[in-house]
């Protein structure tokens, strides 16, 4: 959350950010907000002190008349104070939900862009493989290995939905723990994490009210399924005041994801890179601000070497301001290659959103004993998500006969196995 204050400082900086996002926020409006309740609260700080005064007058007041008419005067003090509190509350309330809708701040290094087709490819590595066949999507090879379907996912849940079965489900299990293992291996806690929150914790996180449409509700209590880990993670310290030398943390979990895809017709409607439900491992960071570059920089490194360990060709795109997250100020994907549908798949996004989320949730650290509290930084990345490496892997890996070589790494989570052969259907 930007402050209302470093908004009027900063408004035209504000202003130019947010048309370099493509984005509207009543910016007029929150300084208008800030400025009224500045006043009532002057004005209410004003009247307590000469309330104050009054009841100290009243007790040295021996006159009971004099008494009965400062005690009236006094009164009527408190009921004007009472009605300038209400105002101060109202404004108060009206700002904080103003603020909300005001996205991150975009750093200046950041390239400018209307929309993805401005990120700017950083590096590409890996050669792409040279195929003595024509390779297949993965709807495709994934029904020929009897491994994916498609049709039973949609019929149990609708559309976007998809079963995994046999050797692909299992392919799909080895990897995301053998992505959890290498993290944790490289010093980060893994936790388990709730998968529903209070809209609270996703307004703390920055995820309303600016998605709501894209997430899934529980009708009957007041809970919205989390879309990615980062949400649970940036509230895990909510309301906290963190220790000196508490910081950094870097933490890791899988869980499953909900969201709801929002797609044109006939634009990635096919196979599993686009659904409703998947799963993902998810990195997060708290550090000290001044250490915030050098954490994005080891997130983006985590999840390029998860992408080089499998072998597949990948690339890094630095995002412009058109596509950045809502939440953050700078970022970079990571994408894998797919020779199978021919395309770049985003496997992770990695941002640095500065002391945004710890605004919003309030989340402070103490430096050292003695010193003032300070915003931490927060940071997030996928380390992978989960059907899209997938997607990859298969697409990759495909052999002539239809079956899918096991990258080296993934092996040993499958017993040694070196191949996923075609399986008969279910019956």
């Amino acid at each position: 959350m930007l402050s209302a204050a470093f908004i009027r400082d900063n408004l035209e900086r504000v202003r130019a950010d947010l048309a370099a996002r493509g984005a509207d926020a009543p910016l007029d409006e929150i300084v208008e907000l800030a400025a009224r309740r500045g006043a009532l609260l002057r004005e209410v700080e004003d009247l307590r002190a000469e309330r104050n005064a009054a009841s100290k007058a009243i007790g040295a007041t021996k006159d009971a008349a004099e008494r009965a008419r400062r005690i009236e005067a006094a009164r009527a003090l408190g009921e004007r104070i009472g009605g300038l509190e209400e105002r101060l509350r109202e404004a108060a309330s009206a700002l904080d939900e103003r603020l909300l809708e005001v996205p991150n701040v975009v750093d200046p290094d950041t390239p400018r862009g209307a929309d993805e087709s401005g990120n700017v490819v950083v590096r590409e590595a890996g050669e792409r493989r040279a195929f003595g066949f024509a390779p297949l999507p993965h709807w495709e090879l994934g029904e020929r290995l009897g491994g994916l379907d498609l049709a039973r996912g949609a019929r149990m849940a609708g559309s976007r939905f998809f079963v995994l079965r046999g050797g692909l489900a299992r392919l799909h299990r080895a990897m995301i723990q053998w992505m959890i293992d290498a993290h944790v291996e490289a010093g980060f806690v893994e936790h388990y994490l709730p998968y529903m929150l209070t809209e609270e914790s996703f307004r703390a996180s920055g995820h309303l009210p600016k998605f709501r449409e894209n997430l899934y509700r529980d009708e009957e209590e007041d809970y919205l399924f989390a879309p990615t880990a980062e949400a649970p993670f940036a509230n895990l310290y909510r309301g906290e005041l963190l220790p000196p030398g508490a910081l950094p943390q870097r933490l890791v979990a899988h869980t499953p994801c909900f969201r709801r895809e929002k797609m044109s017709a006939g634009r990635d409607t096919r196979g599993i890179k686009r659904v409703h439900q998947f799963e993902k491992v998810e990195l997060f960071v708290y550090c000290e601000p001044e250490e915030s570059g050098a954490e994005l920089e080891a997130l983006l490194a985590r999840a390029c070497a998860l992408a080089a360990a499998l072998e597949i060709p990948y690339r890094v795109l630095r995002l412009c301001s058109g596509d950045l997250d809502f939440k953050a100020a700078t970022g970079f994907d990571v994408e894998l290659w797919a020779p199978g549908a021919e395309e770049w798949l985003e496997v992770s996004s990695v941002s640095n959103t500065r002391d945004f989320q710890a605004r919003r949730a309030n989340v402070r650290y103490r430096p050292e004993a003695g010193a003032g509290a300070r915003f931490p930084h927060l940071l997030n990345g996928s380390g992978l998500g989960a059907p899209r490496t997938l997607i990859a892997i298969v697409e990759h890996y495909q052999q002539a006969d239809g079956s899918i070589a096991v990258p080296a790494v993934l092996r040993p989570y499958l017993g040694g196995r070196e191949r996923l052969e075609p399986e008969p259907p279910p019956a």
